[in-house]
């Protein structure tokens, strides 16, 4: 594989789309690291040293069942209808397992990824994310004023009196076994 892709500093919202041109049975040692050794196929074959793994998830397609690849990037992944719409043949027609890859995956740090087989690049999709709409703060004179103290209720009132009433009788407890002793 010789696309390369620049990853920007502080990258949000971006999934890459890989697929694993492995057998069924070659796909678990590929994608889990060696408890012993450290050695990941996976993040290897990506070309990057430093990823956050809770952020690459390795999916078998027929896993998805009626949702369906295109279905799982839409409602799992929060990518628009109208941006897998002109993929969705593309993405229907795989099968095996593909590789998602977030922006997450790269710690917000600017990075340069080198996939290389087994890894295939599919493509690059976008977060749909609502447009930021600011609005207008309010002027101080549409701020109600604070209002005066309210008065202590009788609930309160009776509550300061019996914890004093209890210490005075603490004290006097407290008194009584010192001059007993």
């Amino acid at each position: 594989m010789s696309e390369t892709f620049e990853i920007r500093a502080g990258e949000r919202g971006v999934l890459r789309l890989f697929q694993i041109d492995l057998p069924r049975e070659g796909i678990e040692g590929f994608t889990e690291s060696d408890p012993l050794s450290g050695r990941w196929p996976l993040k290897e074959a990506l070309g990057v040293e430093d990823i956050n793994e809770t952020f690459i998830d390795v999916v078998a397609i027929r896993d998805l069942d009626d949702m369906g690849l295109t279905g799982y990037m839409v409602e799992g992944l929060g990518v628009s209808k109208d941006e897998i719409a002109p993929h969705r043949n593309q993405l229907d027609a795989l099968e095996g397992h593909v590789v998602v890859v977030l922006s997450g995956a790269f710690k917000g740090l600017a990075v340069t990824l080198l996939p290389r087989a087994p890894l295939r690049w599919i493509g690059t999709f976008f977060e749909d994310r609502p447009a930021i709409k600011f609005e207008k703060l309010p002027s101080e004179s549409s701020i109600p004023a604070p209002s005066a103290k309210k008065a202590k209720s009788n609930a309160a009132m009776s509550g300061r009196v019996a914890t004093l009433a209890l210490l005075v009788i603490f004290g006097i407890t407290g008194l009584m076994i010192l001059i007993a002793a």
